[in-house]
Formats: C-alpha cells, sequence, structure tokens
C-alpha cells in the first residue's frame, strides 16, 4: 500500500485567514482554519493529510508506504531532521505529525517547487476564496 501526499498551507495576512490543502492519492481536500500563520497552515495540511491516509489505511497502516510532497522548505527540513523546530507554536503540530508518522511502514517528506504543488494549492485558495 502506498499513498501519495501533496500538502499546502496558506494565510492571507500572516497571521490571517487561513487553510490547509492536501491531496491524498489524486483526490483534493481542503480545510478553513481560522486566523493563524501560514506556517500553522503548512503543518495542519500535512497533519490532516496523514490522517485521512491513516483513515484509508486501516488496519494495513503498518504496511503502507507514505510519500508527503510539500513546497514549504521550512516544513520539509523540520520533518527531515535537517532544522529544529525553533518556534513553540509550530511545537504541538509537529509533534502530532511525527506521531502520526510511526503509524505507518515508512513517512518521507520531499520539498518540491510550488509549480508541481498546484492541486494542493488550488485546494487552499478555493477555501479561502469561499469566505
Amino acid at each position: 500500500m502506498h499513498f501519495l501526499i501533496y500538502t499546502d498551507g496558506g494565510s492571507r495576512g500572516n497571521p490571517g485567514p487561513a487553510a490547509a490543502g492536501y491531496t491524498v492519492n489524486g483526490k483534493s481536500y481542503g480545510k478553513y482554519l481560522g486566523k493563524t500563520t501560514n506556517n500553522v497552515a503548512e503543518y495542519t495540511a500535512i497533519q490532516l493529510a496523514l490522517e485521512k491516509a491513516l483513515a484509508e489505511a486501516g488496519d494495513n497502516a503498518l504496511d503502507a508506504a507514505v510519500e508527503v510532497r510539500l513546497d514549504s522548505e521550512l516544513a520539509q527540513r523540520q520533518l527531515t531532521g535537517r532544522y529544529k523546530v525553533k518556534n513553540a507554536g509550530l511545537r504541538p503540530i509537529f509533534e502530532s505529525v511525527r506521531r502520526l508518522c510511526g503509524q505507518f511502514k515508512s513517512v518521507s517528506f520531499t520539498h518540491v517547487p510550488r509549480e508541481q504543488n498546484k492541486e494542493a494549492d488550488a485546494a487552499v485558495n478555493r477555501v479561502l476564496d469561499a469566505l
């Protein structure tokens, strides 16, 4: 079992009205997050996508490989251990994401250019444009 995930988060203003967007195996999702920062929105998108993959995998999650592609270089580098999480507001979401990762056989985080993350970005903008 394999999950290919794309994630994006965005806020209009920083902080400002924010949304998370993600795709799991080609299916797109978006969620309004209220007023928060861009980085919190990015991490929340990752969290929501992993929760969705976990629900879809069910009892087979420990056999599932997950590939997360994201355009947030900061989040990718923090989740791969290259950077430390210094922001106290991000720490709880970071820890939640790390716990979710432990529910799968493997999880990788790959930074991609914004141009390769159009569906997740579009999901964010659909939510924010509807406000």
